[in-house]
């Protein structure tokens, strides 16, 4: 992985509870995020007592080389949501303006903690399809912003592989969003459904409180059957 390949975006806590449905039962159990990039998540569910860790291939870099990385890339980010402006609904978050605020917000919130974090084992460098976790190791995992959404540049393969891991690691997976980036329903999807039936696992649709990304009101949740 060469960093100026990468776009790292963080989101938020609130977003990380809105978008997965996570309920305070949901909260005190064993988490893995993966594919968390430089979201906040791990930070402030840390900072309340969690249990949480997260796996990226871009925890491999230092705290300064990702700080470097998302100074570089933040107003193309930005200047790339506002000339798409119509995909997205601004209605719990009002503009680019403030879209990029909590973004950032929760970026540094990341980086504050990335170090130390590290040195806790709560930052670990890792890629699907293979994690390097023992069985149920986790109560609950969560995909955020990486299956589905990149249907273009990861095959049905990667994603049945993918999740059949992620099943593998976790009693329960939630992935969202189920759109790729065109915003239409991810054309893996059905497919990944019915293969994954074959392999006694059971997947099912739930509409989330939240939607930034137009149309992206489900999640999927799977688990071994």
């Amino acid at each position: 992985m060469e960093l100026d390949h990468i776009v790292p975006w963080g989101r938020s806590f609130a977003e990380y509870k809105a978008m997965f449905q996570l309920s305070e039962a949901d909260l005190q159990k064993t988490i893995l995020g993966c594919g968390d990039g430089p979201a906040a998540f791990n930070y402030q569910l840390n900072k309340l007592g969690g249990t949480v860790q997260s796996v990226d291939p871009i925890y491999q870099f230092s705290r300064l080389e990702l700080k470097h990385r998302i100074d570089a890339i933040y107003d193309e980010v930005l200047a790339q949501v506002a000339a798409h402006k119509n995909n997205f609904v601004w209605d719990t978050i009002k503009s680019v303006t403030e879209l990029g605020q909590i973004r950032m917000q929760a970026m540094n919130d990341f980086l504050a903690d990335y170090d130390k974090g590290k040195q806790q084992g709560r930052y670990i460098t890792g890629s699907l399809p293979v994690l390097d976790f023992s069985d149920q190791q986790f109560d609950l995992v969560l995909c955020s912003h990486f299956l589905f959404l990149y249907s273009d540049h990861f095959s049905l393969q990667q994603h049945i592989d993918s999740i059949v891991e992620l099943c593998r690691v976790g009693k329960q997976v939630r992935i969202y969003p189920l759109l790729s980036l065109d915003n239409q329903l991810s054309p893996h999807l059905e497919q990944v459904r019915q293969t994954l039936k074959q392999q006694h696992i059971h997947t099912e649709l739930q509409t989330v409180a939240y939607q930034f990304q137009q149309g992206a009101t489900q999640m999927l949740v799977a688990y071994s059957s």
